[in-house]
């Protein structure tokens, strides 16, 4: 399968965003729009569904939005920000779709939906820090990951909680549908499952839970938006490997997933989407990943 990097298909939706920005009237920007789906749909074989979504346009893409950094939704905002969005744009970019236009539908996944919204076909891909398990594997396609972090806590600025150990028998909170629930049970602590990320850290801050818990980047997040009230704790103890969903009908979409992560991870745009989105939390830039295989 031929394909076309995402870096020209990128260039070929940003020139038309630059060119329309300078305000020339007479320019067709829905016709420049157009000829890039068209350049695009071209490097992909007939009865893909990356030329399916190439060719009409638009996409689908499933993220969380109460997750600072990762995936969010500022109130009123059009279009989320973070690290899972970014690396969903350089996607959508290679489909010659200009991430930032209204062609792009950004839909609301929480965990507990995520395969749901994949099997129904209510969302074309989903990255929202969706940790790659077999289980999932047998009725959603993952693949990747783009990203690697383990879980941690986050607890009141105060707490003398120093690890996972010291929650033996209390309650810990995290999202309902999450690995992360699994984890606190198996170490011994009480999980509490909540439908969001902000709800649960709203119960670590009232008193209700004694911890939150889920990936180090999540909560890197939470405690820099609320800076002096929480902080991030503990060694990981757990390895979740974030990747990207897709319908387990397209197998094709693997391939294709993978070589746009690899481009990214060698030319450097990989690092400046981390940099970008998590960097501002603390945490340091780490090496890309090893990509899973594709099955045959």
């Amino acid at each position: 399968m031929r394909r076309m990097k995402f870096r020209a298909a990128a260039a070929a939706v940003l020139l038309a965003s630059a060119l329309a920005a300078c305000g020339d009237a007479g320019e067709d920007t829905e016709g420049r729009d157009v000829e890039a789906n068209e350049n695009a749909a071209e490097e992909f074989d007939d009865g893909t569904r990356m030329k399916e979504l190439a060719e009409a346009g638009t996409i689908k893409v499933g993220v969380k939005y109460d997750q600072p950094g990762l995936g969010f939704m500022e109130a009123g905002g059009d279009v989320p920000t973070g690290f899972d969005v970014e690396i969903a744009k350089l996607l959508v970019a290679d489909l010659g779709i200009d991430p930032d236009s209204d062609n792009v539908e950004w839909v609301e996944t929480i965990s507990d939906n995520r395969e749901p919204f994949l099997q129904e076909g209510r969302v074309d891909l989903v990255l929202a820090t969706y940790s790659i398990t077999d289980e999932r594997r047998q009725v959603v396609g993952q693949t990747g990951p783009y990203f690697v972090t383990g879980q941690q806590l986050l607890v009141p600025s105060d707490s003398d909680v120093e690890s996972i150990d010291d929650l033996k028998g209390q309650e810990v909170c995290s999202v309902t549908g999450s690995t992360s629930i699994d984890r606190i049970n198996e170490a011994g602590a009480k999980g509490v499952g909540f439908d969001s990320y902000s709800e649960c850290v709203q119960k670590v801050l009232d008193g209700t839970v004694a911890a939150m818990s889920t990936d180090g980047t999540i909560l890197a997040g939470f405690a820099a938006q609320n800076e002096g009230q929480l902080k991030v704790v503990g060694e990981e103890f757990s390895e979740e490997r974030i990747g990207v969903g897709y319908s387990k009908d397209r197998p094709e979409m693997c391939e294709w997933i993978n070589d746009v992560l690899e481009d990214s991870f060698e030319d450097g745009s990989w690092a400046e989407a981390f940099e970008l989105t998590l960097g501002p939390s603390g945490v340091e830039t780490p090496e890309p990943p090893a990509l899973d295989e594709c099955a045959a």
